[in-house]
């Protein structure tokens, strides 16, 4: 066996499991992409601070993503190693990603997810300019083909 397909067989035994887990949103991604997952809340007498109210699907799936594998705190060098600037550059990198590139998925996920932390409206971005669907949808279609390829 070559050293190629050895990696790339790591590779895929790495990824499976939690694409499969996250495949499970596929279909609630694209009911939601281009559509609204939040509200704001505006209390009475708007005396205080308004706040997003999340989808709860959205929320269980940014806490998903808080155990995953491809959750990377350095994602920040993906979007400067690539020149991503806005959400069509993380789709366009998305689509060229491959089973050995597949950090790149990651990086563009942490930055909504890790950075919803911060600028809570990041999570509902990553659904609504489908990001996410694509990140999510790309991901199994490596590993499905890989997983296919090779007979695993």
């Amino acid at each position: 066996m070559s050293d190629d397909r050895k990696a790339r067989e790591e590779m895929v035994e790495y990824y499976r499991a939690e694409v499969e887990r996250l495949s499970a949103y596929i279909r609630w991604l694209e009911e939601k992409s281009g559509g609204g997952v939040s509200q704001e809340y505006r209390p009475e007498g708007g005396k205080t601070v308004n706040f997003p109210v999340y989808d709860s699907t959205l929320l269980r799936f940014v806490k998903e993503m808080d155990g995953s594998i491809f959750l990377d705190k350095n994602y920040p060098y993906v979007y400067s190693r690539n020149g991503l600037k806005n959400y069509k550059d993380e789709i366009a990198l998305i689509e060229r990603t491959d089973i050995m590139t597949m950090k790149n998925i990651g990086g563009i996920l942490s930055h909504y997810v890790l950075g919803g932390r911060v600028k809570g409206r990041l999570w509902a971005e990553g659904v609504e300019n489908g990001v996410y669907l694509k990140a999510i949808t790309k991901a199994k279609e490596i590993i499905d083909f890989w997983t296919r390829d090779s007979g695993m």
